[in-house]
């Protein structure tokens, strides 16, 4: 993919009672995929499994105007430990329910059934735009790829989601 025209400030965050920085696949995926398309990474974090942990960090990146989006990975699935929907569901001033629609779409070409096991969501807080993936590198491949740098490249037409993050 060719830099994009527009770089955008993107923050990652990692969602795992079980990675760390140094094992961090796809924390390290996305953060390679959004400097690779000239997008500019502007945070990195990694938090365990717990609501109140999220939503501190995801809070705090919304409320930094310096910040256009942030990609989550990890803690959607189902297990008890699982909390990113809900922890983060409840920020979005409007949440993007194609986003989860397609990512499953997409994901059914590649695993089959087991895609009803996604929440993967997505919202706008503060007129920051949040994508939640699931938390393999596998998934956050499908995302970004098929769905998010399309929509975080002013250039892509007929609408991207650029308009709504920054002043052009």
């Amino acid at each position: 993919m060719s830099a994009v025209s527009q770089p955008l400030n993107i923050a990652v965050l990692t969602i795992s009672d079980t990675r760390s920085l140094d094992n961090d696949k796809s924390g390290d995926y996305l953060t390679q995929a959004l400097t690779d398309a000239g997008h500019n990474l502007a945070a990195r974090e990694l938090v365990k499994d717990d609501i109140y942990q999220q939503r501190a960090v995801v809070s705090s990146w919304i409320a930094d105007s310096n910040i256009h989006s942030i990609l989550i990975t990890g803690g959607t699935g189902f297990t008890h430990r699982d909390s990113t929907p809900e922890a983060i569901s409840v920020l979005f001033d409007k949440e993007v329910d194609g986003f989860g629609e397609l990512f499953r779409q997409l994901s059914y070409e590649e695993i089959g059934t087991s895609t009803i096991q996604s929440r993967a969501v997505a919202g706008f807080a503060n007129n920051t735009v949040i994508f939640c993936l699931p938390g393999s590198t596998g998934a956050c491949r499908t995302g970004w790829e098929r769905i998010i740098a399309s929509q975080l490249d002013v250039d892509f037409k007929p609408c991207n989601f650029v308009k709504h993050l920054v002043t052009l």
